[in-house]
C-alpha cells in the first residue's frame, strides 16, 4: 500500500535550510519515494495554518518510507536542519 510522508515546515534560517534541502532528493529517491508537493505558498481553506511550507513524499510502502527516514544519507540532512526550521513529518497509508 502506497505511504505518503507529509511535513510541514516553518524555515527560520534560509541559508542553513538550503543545505537540508540539497540533500534530501538523494535520500527520497534511494528509498523509491518522489516528491508530490515540495513547496510553499500553502492556503487553509478550514481552520489555521502556522507553517509556510508543505512537503508531500510518496513511497511504494511504509516500509520504504520508514527505510528513507531512517537511512543514513536522511540523518545527514536532519542534521542539517536542526535549527534551521521548525519541522513536523507524519507517514499516512494510501487508499
Amino acid at each position: 500500500m502506497t505511504a505518503y510522508v507529509i511535513a510541514s515546515v516553518n524555515v527560520t534560517d534560509p541559508e542553513r535550510y538550503k543545505d537540508y534541502m540539497a540533500l534530501t532528493p538523494a535520500a527520497v529517491a534511494a528509498a523509491g519515494g518522489r516528491f508530490i508537493v515540495r513547496g510553499g505558498n500553502p492556503e487553509a481553506f478550514e481552520g489555521t495554518l502556522d507553517r509556510s511550507r508543505v512537503v508531500v513524499l510518496e513511497f511504494p510502502d511504509r516500509a520504504a518510507a520508514r527505510a528513507f527516514y531512517d537511512s543514513p544519507a536522511y540523518q545527514t540532512a536532519r542534521e542539517k536542519r536542526l535549527g534551521a526550521a521548525e519541522f513536523t513529518m507524519i507517514v499516512v497509508d494510501g487508499i
